[in-house]
């Protein structure tokens, strides 16, 4: 096991945020006044960090015209908020953590009960969509609701999300579940972000009773946040394919991923079986690219290691195979003796386990770690959001421009409206 995991130098997080992406985020507020079910898919190696909050207040005031509002967060047992408000109407959202075999299933219930208790108002649901049981269930889930809604016509669902989390490949899989006899394939979907630019239009997921859903594009954040935050965001989304494929060096995702590693099994990383028999876990990125590089026979001419190559080949690796061989990691480290270590569970959560807590290491004590980390990242976030670490410099500049030009129309108005006052 390695006496200490470094943390990698990250280059600055870059901004990729098009067009298109601006334009639904402005057609949100109208879209959920007709909406019943908000599916929010985030991606479960990334539960934290997949989460796009310039969705929130949209979100927020949605809940509040119809009705709810949020109950205490200090009730983790609490009964489920029910769909339906005093308005009427359905409010329902539904957060599904995408891509569950690629972590550890240790973790899901512990951390399943620790969204519940932080956010009462949100159901949570982990699925596949390699799995039918797992489409089946979520199937049912809104068909539920919309059976106990007799009242309504039609349930209408809205699937948001950022880029590549897998909302497309989704909803063709609960079409092809909701829809008896052969259905095509409605919606186009790749590996690569960005390939929905503009809302769909209707797809039917139920006959009886009727569910409707639009599929949406995926919406990074604007600015991804500065300094080691920032970096790190940008990094962990681009190992997922969420951002736009040359925005970053293979060697600097490279490096994260061998930290994220290392973290989630210190003592038998899931690249070990990639290196030569008998090579202990690494951590330094360069050791670690040229033995890979050797091993794999990634040369240039004079026999010096091709690390980019390497390194390239390292993350396709984990995109393909490595995250499920990954997920495979223990509930406690493999140790000969009880020491104090660092854990984590996810790309997004990790913590300090003592030596004392080792012997008492089950699912509760994980649950309140992991309430632990969702409590540290909101109060991070609102830390940054009162330094003004949300908005880049080029973001700042643009609104101190729109500021003042408002402040200019505003001026040259009142002397229009001063001189016609004096004729």
């Amino acid at each position: 096991m390695p006496a200490s995991i470094p943390f990698p130098v990250l280059p600055a997080a870059p901004s990729w945020f098009p067009g298109h992406m601006v334009q639904f985020q402005r057609l949100l507020p109208k879209l959920l006044t007709r909406t019943d079910v908000v599916l929010e898919l985030r991606d479960a190696r990334l539960p934290l960090t997949s989460i796009n909050r310039n969705f929130e207040g949209a979100l927020e005031r949605w809940r509040k015209e119809r009705g709810h509002f949020a109950p205490r967060k200090s009730v983790q047992n609490a009964a489920a908020p029910p769909s339906e408000g005093p308005t009427g109407l359905i409010c329902e959202r539904i957060v599904v953590f995408n891509k569950r075999d690629l972590v550890p299933e240790w973790g899901i219930e512990p951390f399943s009960r620790a969204m519940a208790a932080k956010y009462p108002d949100q159901k949570v649901f982990f699925a596949s969509w390699n799995k039918p049981r797992d489409i089946r269930a979520l199937n049912d889930m809104l068909i539920d609701i919309a059976r106990r809604n007799p009242h309504l016509p039609e349930l209408n669902v809205l699937v948001v999300g950022m880029p590549n989390v897998g909302k497309s490949t989704l909803l063709n899989a609960l079409r092809a579940n909701g829809i008896p006899g052969p259905t095509a394939k409605a919606l186009r979907t790749s590996a690569q972000p960005g390939l929905t630019r503009a809302l769909s239009t209707r797809l039917k997921l139920s006959l009886d009773p009727p569910v409707y859903s639009f599929d949406s594009p995926g919406v990074m954040m604007p600015f991804l946040g500065k300094g080691d935050r920032g970096a790190e965001r940008g990094v962990k989304l681009a190992l997922i394919a969420g951002i736009k494929e040359g925005l970053y060096d293979t060697e600097s995702l490279a490096a994260y991923l061998i930290y994220r590693l290392n973290m989630l099994d210190p003592v038998a990383p899931a690249y070990l079986p990639l290196l030569p028999p008998g090579t202990r876990p690494l951590t330094d990125i360069y050791v670690f690219l040229d033995v890979l590089a050797r091993r794999l026979n990634m040369l240039k001419r004079g026999g010096v290691p091709d690390m980019s190559r390497a390194a390239t080949w390292f993350i396709r690796w984990w995109r393909e195979e490595g995250a499920r061989a990954a997920a495979a990691a223990p509930l406690l480290v493999r140790s000969a003796e009880p020491q104090a270590h660092r854990r984590g569970w996810s790309f997004d959560l990790e913590w300090d386990v003592a030596a004392d807590e080792v012997a008492r290491y089950d699912k509760a004590l994980v649950q309140r770690k992991m309430e632990e980390c969702i409590a540290r990242c909101d109060v991070e976030l609102a830390q940054e959001e009162e330094e003004g670490g949300s908005v880049s410099k080029t973001q700042t500049k643009k609104r101190a421009k729109q500021e003042l030009m408002a402040r200019r129309v505003a001026k040259h108005q009142a002397r229009l409206l001063a001189s016609k006052a004096g004729r």
